[in-house]
């Protein structure tokens, strides 16, 4: 359990009397001013509680609390003054989001019971937080291995637009990616209500008739809708709703927005799906960027910067035949995946995962694989 608490007063004397009081209880460290704990709160946290003092030169301790919770928001925060009065106890609650408000001096039991009952509620907060992305984590995990087993034709182009999308985060120095990411590998799921040929085409890069165009324009809404009533994937099904909203505000969803007003993750989306399916019609790298960089107005161009300068190269393919021993995860398949009496396993194009691994082994005991699979691996991979 974190004990750690960090006390910030302007007067030495009381940093020591505290420290000396607290220190058998709580891993208690201290900061002589509002700046020197906005540094330990960012080099040594997290701290489970900050208490501070309300009057400090240069930033008071309602300011300095509320730049504690913009950078550590869990840490619990408490108000420790001999200035109490009723008008910045009201503003500290309210600004700082304070958990409790003592006034000096404080009897050392109370503050004992405090700190402890901040470290309880920040144990609280922490274990739910855990808790919740676990979950969250879990579900998307279970999303994406359902749909590796629905359609392995979707699931392996929305692979694809994962890690692209993943790459393009990374060079436009995105510090957070999980909702972008977790965005370009659900982007696809609402083409489980396609047909098959539609979707076929759709991933290999052919030409729709009108009928499949009409009908393909629907799939991020269901998408979107079937996220959308998941806690904290409310983000993650936005971006996928606007994965057909071109840069100038024209294609779906029909509305006003346009430009930075769209969703960053959908900008980068639709400029990666595009991409893909222009590659999936056999055309080079280099073609594929000229042809976007011709469409005036489509994509953010920041982001086909971005997209080009990590993508715009051939990969480099190392094709190699292996053994079920030998395969691992992200190696795509080559060939189509069969049993020894012909029953279609793992389609070809697809990118493998633990779950393929573990289907196929479960496969090999029982009636047996055809062996060696061929598979591509980029060579990145191989290096890593």
């Amino acid at each position: 359990m974190n004990k750690k608490v960090l006390i910030v007063d302007d007067e030495e004397n009381v940093l020591s009397a505290l420290k000396r009081s607290l220190k058998c209880f709580f891993q208690v460290e201290t900061a002589p001013g509002a700046s020197e704990g906005l540094e330990r709160v960012s080099t040594h946290g997290p701290f489970a509680v900050v208490v501070s003092d309300l009057r400090m030169p240069g930033m008071d301790g309602i300011q300095f609390l509320a730049k504690v919770r913009e950078i550590s928001p869990d840490t619990v925060r408490i108000m420790l003054t001999g200035h109490a009065d009723l008008e910045n106890a009201i503003q500290a609650v309210n600004e700082g989001n304070i958990f409790r408000f003592l006034t000096k001096p404080c009897d050392n039991n109370i503050l004992i019971r405090v700190l402890s009952q901040g470290l309880e509620q920040f144990r609280l907060v922490t274990a739910e937080k855990e808790l919740l992305e676990k979950t969250l984590q879990g579900s998307i995990n279970v999303l994406t291995e359902l749909l590796s087993l629905v359609n392995p034709l979707v699931f392996g182009r929305s692979s694809r637009i994962r890690h692209y999308m993943k790459e393009i985060a990374a060079r436009l120095h995105i510090a957070d990616t999980w909702q972008i990411e977790t965005a370009g590998m659900l982007s696809q799921m609402g083409c489980v209500t396609l047909p098959e040929k539609t979707v076929q085409k759709l991933c290999q890069g052919e030409k729709l008739t009108a009928q499949e165009s009409e009908l393909a324009s629907h799939h991020p809404e269901v998408a979107a809708n079937l996220l959308g009533q998941i806690p904290r994937m409310q983000e993650v099904a936005e971006i996928i709703a606007f994965q057909q909203k071109l840069f100038n505000g024209q294609g779906f969803p029909q509305g006003q927005r346009r430009g930075s007003d769209i969703p960053l993750g959908a900008r980068i989306l639709k400029a990666v799906l595009d991409f893909d399916y222009l590659e999936s019609k056999g055309l080079s790298r280099e073609r594929v960027f000229n042809l976007l960089k011709n469409r005036s107005g489509w994509y953010d161009p920041q982001i086909l910067n971005a997209m080009e300068s990590v993508l715009g190269d051939e990969p480099e393919i190392h094709t190699n035949a292996v053994s079920l021993d030998q395969l691992q995860t992200h190696m795509i398949l080559v060939e189509d995946v069969m049993t020894v009496k012909g029953l279609l396993l793992i389609k070809k194009d697809e990118e493998l995962t633990p779950l393929h691994l573990e289907k196929l082994k479960n496969f090999a005991r029982t009636v047996g694989i055809k062996e060696p699979i061929k598979v591509t691996v980029p060579v990145q991979k191989l290096e890593n």
